[in-house]
């Protein structure tokens, strides 16, 4: 509640702050490079990140080297399987957003896993918790419809408290927000059957972020990477299905 409280009564200060930020904040591209790829050997594993621009990879040279290649590597070592990868992820979008463009888009086999990146634009938008809570279960609901057995990692929201970029007292008011909206994307995770949340920490150093101040360093990408592939690994199918997919061509 006090966080709530403290957020509203900042709101007048930080909604002119945030629209220049906005207008004047760098602007980085995606990552370059396929999103869709192959590692390791073994029986294969099928891997869906999905979501907003970390899962775009922006502030690494390639998506490989961004979240999505990044897990999928260190999942094809700790499991060894053959790692096959599909990445769906635009910058900008929320929760809902991300339900309504990209699942309709997706291939239509089930994956075995998938990442699920989103809450920093639902946080920077104003969106209010209770709609945070829907448009983030109506998401998960729809990846579980399309891949019934997966096992998901549903991405923390991350500590905007701390992003360089963010000056008080925005960086104050949003890192407040993200905390409560990460306390409810953590319930929804408790509540739901093969699904972590990855909590991203509550102090990130600056040397952890891209240049742009914002977004994660290729650095940060791979020690994310390892990270999630930990969560995932007791979560996944006890079992792969043998022989490639061919979802990486």
């Amino acid at each position: 509640m006090l966080r709530r409280v403290a957020f509203w009564a900042l709101l007048p200060l930080i909604v002119p702050q945030g629209l220049l930020l906005r207008r004047n904040a760098p602007r980085f591209p995606p990552a370059a490079g396929p999103h869709a790829g192959s590692c390791g050997n073994g029986p294969a594993l099928d891997l869906l990140a999905i979501g907003d621009s970390i899962i775009a990879g922006v502030g690494a040279p390639t998506v490989e080297q961004a979240l999505p290649g990044q897990v999928a590597r260190a999942l094809a070592q700790r499991s060894g399987r053959r790692v096959c990868w599909h990445a769906a992820g635009r910058t900008g979008l929320d929760a809902r957003a991300v339900r309504r463009d990209l699942v309709p888009a997706l291939p239509h086999g089930p994956f075995d896993a998938i990442v699920v990146s989103v809450g920093v634009n639902d946080v920077t938008s104003l969106k209010r918790s209770w709609r945070w809570r829907a448009d983030l279960t109506a998401l998960l609901d729809a990846l579980h419809a399309h891949s019934p057995r997966a096992a998901v990692a549903l991405m923390g929201v991350p500590p905007l408290g701390s992003f360089p970029l963010l000056r008080p007292p925005l960086r104050t008011a949003l890192g407040l927000r993200a905390r409560l909206f990460d306390a409810i994307a953590a319930d929804i995770a408790a509540g739901r059957e093969r699904t972590a949340h990855i909590a991203l920490g509550s102090d990130l150093r600056p040397e952890k972020f891209s240049a742009d101040g914002y977004h994660p360093s290729a650095a940060s990408y791979a020690e994310l990477g390892d990270h999630v592939a930990s969560a995932l690994m007791p979560l996944l199918p006890a079992t792969a299905r043998s022989g490639p997919t061919g979802r990486a061509d």
